[in-house]
């Protein structure tokens, strides 16, 4: 029986040593030259060799004669940290930011008192920052973990900087508990840390933290390279980049421990209600109470309230789209606009466009946006007059699905289907930004919404998603369907981060009969949480 800790342990540490020696060698390490660096008899070096082998935790190249590690090392790497979606979220970013600026990024975690390396996107220069994979750092002296430390409870970064050894590497190493808390303090208004030479004289580094849909930190990102390169003021202006990026890396990720992921098809809910040959136009009301939308197909107009579907109207010819009219709703035909309201009374709207409309919605103070097919191809998309003319600001090459006001940050946005591009039209500029282009692969677009945070959504027809946009025309989110064709979708008003819920109307006349049996909910009312 073991009478201390340590005995009985000795054959373990051996075999651990042996694991530290080949990973510290990037070429690999021989049988003769283990035995040596060790101070081991070879019998014992070859006994460890063959079992580490046969555990896959070390392989033998046969070719130059020496042992690497194994893919078990990697992948029980991956697993003890159980963040395999982390470093997918951040690849992205990571390469987007050593493109932009020609620098070594990196993504760590927190591990105790010290962060590690999960990540690292090499610049474009010889001389940078190389620090390696697996990599452990003080937390005090790095951006990364600064970044990490500010984004914490008070609770917990009150515990791990008390506890913290704050341990000089450099002449600039912060060594005083209050100067410390007082710069992540600073880092947590800004959103951003910097590492100015604390940990190696000549590196800076900027690094922002991630933070997930729960709100916990899950690591954080950076940018490291020579003093020289990365002088204080130009880490000033990354600082943004960093923070900006972090959060859409954080955007993608599930909280922790929770049981269905936001991002799956499993956290879709199907509404109360009948299936609609091909739902269409979903439109909340202002207090977010009651969802109106359409068949566009078998015309009908409905309404969903108080936990009930119900059909509101019928009407004559397919509809083009919904707009609010107070506590009504105006439903839009190609050439002709009707009133209704709940008791499903339907009045003419006696001045409408006369031309053949495409899509409408309704902007700031009460006006209407429309798009109408040209003569010769393409849209005209304009405001509507009170004598049902349109006062044309664009002309389109190709005709546009959907239009979007975003009132926060008063833009009218477009879906142009055909070549898979979403559209900026401002107000005021004759010119039209392309803001995304989806591959053909990807689905067809198809409808507009608008969440709290300024993100810019629309369904992919045949791609069973529905997809997010920043508005820099990043995309940072996906949300995956039980059904192929998402026709359309709407955000409750006013709603905040994790409160905001989104309705998304689907078709069933575009599904193959064959595939009903995998999407059962095709044509449904579909709710998700965001």
């Amino acid at each position: 029986m073991a009478t201390s800790s340590g005995e009985g342990t000795g054959a373990l540490e051996k075999a651990l040593d042996v694991l530290d020696a080949i990973g510290a060698a990037p070429q690999g390490l021989g049988q003769t030259e283990l035995a040596e660096q060790l101070s081991l008899p070879r019998t014992t070096v070859y006994r460890l060799l063959a079992t580490l082998t046969a555990r896959g935790l070390v392989r033998r190249d046969p070719l130059r004669k020496v042992y690497c590690l194994g893919f078990r090392c990697f992948e029980m790497a991956r697993q003890a940290y159980a963040m395999p979606d982390l470093v997918a979220a951040a690849a992205f970013e990571l390469r987007a930011l050593r493109d932009l600026t020609g620098e070594t990024c990196y993504l760590a975690t927190l591990d105790g008192r010290e962060v590690i390396s999960l990540e690292r996107c090499d610049g474009a220069h010889s001389q940078r920052s190389a620090a390696a994979l697996g990599e452990r750092k003080p937390v005090h002296c790095t951006s990364q973990g600064k970044a990490i430390l500010s984004a914490m409870s008070d609770e917990a970064r009150d515990a791990i900087v008390r506890d913290a050894v704050l341990k000089p590497l450099t002449p600039l190493t912060i060594t005083d508990r209050r100067r410390l808390q007082a710069e992540l303090r600073i880092t947590r208004s800004r959103g951003y840390a910097i590492d100015d030479e604390e940990i190696v004289l000549g590196v800076r580094c900027v690094g922002a933290p991630v933070i997930d849909a729960a709100g916990q930190v899950r690591g954080a990102i950076s940018v490291a390279g020579p003093a020289y390169r990365l002088t204080r003021a130009r880490l000033e202006l990354l600082g943004p980049e960093v923070a900006e990026a972090a959060r859409r890396v954080g955007a993608q990720l599930s909280p922790v421990g929770s049981d269905v992921a936001v991002s799956t098809e499993a956290a879709v809910t199907a509404l109360p209600g009948q299936w609609a040959f091909h739902g269409a136009y979903p439109l909340w009301s202002a207090d977010g109470a009651r969802l109106w939308w359409a068949d566009a197909l078998a015309p009908s107009v409905r309404l969903y309230e108080n936990g009930q579907d119900r059909e509101v109207a019928t009407l004559e010819s397919p509809l083009v789209g919904l707009l609010r009219d107070g506590d009504d709703v105006i439903a839009v035909h190609e050439r002709a606009a009707v009133r209704i309201n709940a008791e499903g009374t339907a009045t003419p709207v006696e001045k409408w466009l006369s031309a053949q409309a495409l899509a409408v919605c309704s902007g700031a103070d009460d006006e209407v946006w429309a798009a109408i097919t040209l003569p010769e191809s393409g849209a005209a998309i304009g405001l509507v007059r009170g004598d049902g003319t349109l006062d044309v600001r664009w002309r389109m090459g190709e005709p546009v699905q959907c239009l979007g006001w975003h009132a926060a940050e008063r833009q009218l946005y477009a879906t142009a289907p055909g070549s898979g591009a979403i559209l900026l039209l401002q107000p005021g500029q004759a010119s039209v930004r392309r803001l995304a282009t989806v591959p053909k692969g990807s689905g067809r677009l198809s409808g507009l919404a608008f969440d709290a945070q300024g993100g810019i959504w629309t369904a992919l027809c045949d791609g069973w998603s529905v997809v997010r946009f920043t508005q820099d025309g990043q995309l940072d989110r996906v949300v995956g369907l039980p059904v192929p064709c998402a026709t359309d979708l709407a955000i409750t008003p006013g709603g905040e981060a994790g409160g905001e819920r989104m309705a998304i109307t689907t078709s069933r006349h575009s599904v193959p009969i064959d595939s009903l049996a995998s999407a059962p909910l095709s044509g449904r009312l579909l709710s998700v949480g965001l």
